[in-house]
């Protein structure tokens, strides 16, 4: 018996290159990209100046001031998306039972890196004794998922995934498996991270793998990645609730696959991210010829772009010559907790208008690196099914695999 299908209701994001869910989805299919000098910090503290930061953000003007006094730069990114992600759904007027029936799930690799680093300075610089004393509920991992069920009412299973880069494709990976189970009849899942604070952006030079001009993914001259903040949010319900409301359906989330590596803490390894896919088209009950669109982890940098390579030449062997594949990190950047879940809206997307973003700032190609990357044009295509990759550091990944929504179906 076929497994109940789960949908995709609801859209919210925030990045680098658009507040909300039109911009974004402008801004990428028009390869452009939000890199900028960062403006946060004194520009002669890092090697790196060129960072994907979000652009006229004002936390005053999306929540209360008694509410931001408990939030770190990520939570609020995690609610704002959220709430954009509700009304994108149209969901409201939810009854006790029907709040019980639902769940927020969310990712983040940092959580609250802006107050950790705003203690130190108070206890190391300052050398004040004490630190803020909502210092704690800001910097955990979980205050997103817990703003986002407090502010919209959720009181169904609630909880943070943190697995590095794979953290938001995990998280909507959990969301959609406690659906098909039944536990749930929807959930608010994705990731948020606010990664751009001093002492974190030092930690990310001391590794060597951030470009200093741009992310190139796939390109010959590729030499690293552009770090990002921001957040992205799926409304996923099960067909069933979605067609009892008449709710807008943007894609079907079909399957999630996950493995580790168990061979290097950063380096990549081709079986793992080879597995994970595997797991992802077993659990969408799909075979590798059915795919038309990868939206790749493609973080460019040069051992990550080949690695992908021969992971999907592995999994869709002669089929991988006729796959599009794109990295979206060449135009939002690599937002790490966050990525999956941006680079899900924009499969979502993908699908329901049939429109492949490119892979940006693209100059040259890697004869390693020998797949259809869409260089830096978006291209109209016939997408079925799609599947997006995240891979991170620790080994661990996550894929997750969508189906084009059928309209006539509903």
């Amino acid at each position: 018996m076929s497994q109940p299908k789960v949908v995709v209701t609801g859209l919210g994001i925030l990045s680098a290159i658009g507040n909300d869910r039109p911009s974004f989805w402008n801004a990428l299919c028009q390869g452009r990209n939000g890199f900028a000098p960062i403006k946060t910090i004194e520009p002669n503290s890092l090697r790196f100046k060129v960072v994907a930061q979000i652009g006229d953000f004002d936390p005053r003007h999306y929540l209360e001031n008694k509410q931001l006094e408990y939030m770190d730069r990520f939570a609020q990114f995690a609610l704002i998306a959220a709430r954009e992600a509700f009304r994108d759904a149209n969901i409201h007027d939810l009854t006790d039972e029907q709040r019980n029936r639902f769940g927020v799930v969310m990712g983040s690799s940092g959580g609250g890196q802006g107050t950790i680093d705003d203690a130190f300075v108070e206890l190391y610089r300052h050398h004040k004794p004490r630190v803020h004393p909502l210092t704690i509920p800001r910097v955990m991992a979980n205050a997103g998922a817990s703003h986002i069920a407090t502010d919209l009412g959720i009181t169904g299973p609630c909880y943070a995934v943190s697995t590095a880069c794979s953290s938001a494709n995990h998280a909507i990976g959990q969301g959609f498996w406690l659906i098909r189970s039944g536990v749930i009849d929807g959930a608010i899942v994705g990731g948020s991270e606010a990664p751009l604070s001093l002492g974190n952006l030092k930690a990310w030079e001391a590794l060597r793998v951030v470009s200093p001009d741009l992310c190139r993914p796939f390109s010959r001259d590729r030499n690293g990645i552009i770090l990002g903040e921001g957040a992205g949010v799926l409304i996923l319900e099960s067909l069933r609730h979605a067609r009892a409301r008449g709710a807008h359906i943007y894609a079907e989330l079909a399957g999630f696959g996950m493995s580790a590596d168990a061979a290097h803490v950063i380096q990549p390894d081709s079986d793992g991210a080879a597995r994970a896919m595997q797991a992802a088209l077993h659990d969408a009950e799909m075979c590798p010829e059915d795919i038309d669109y990868i939206n790749a982890h493609g973080t460019g940098t040069t051992v990550n772009d080949l690695t992908e390579t021969v992971s999907i030449r592995k999994v869709f062997g002669r089929h991988a010559d006729k796959l599009l594949i794109s990295s979206t990190k060449s135009m939002h950047g690599h937002a790490l907790g966050a990525a999956g879940a941006l680079e899900s809206v924009a499969v979502a997307l993908s699908l329901q208008d049939g429109l492949v973003p490119p892979t940006a700032n693209f100059t040259e190609a890697d004869p390693a690196c020998d797949l259809d990357v869409v260089p830096n044009q978006a291209r109209r295509a016939d997408i079925r099914c799609a599947v997006s990759n995240s891979f991170a550091f620790g080994g661990l990944n996550a894929v997750l695999a969508f189906r084009r929504w059928e309209h006539e179906r509903d």
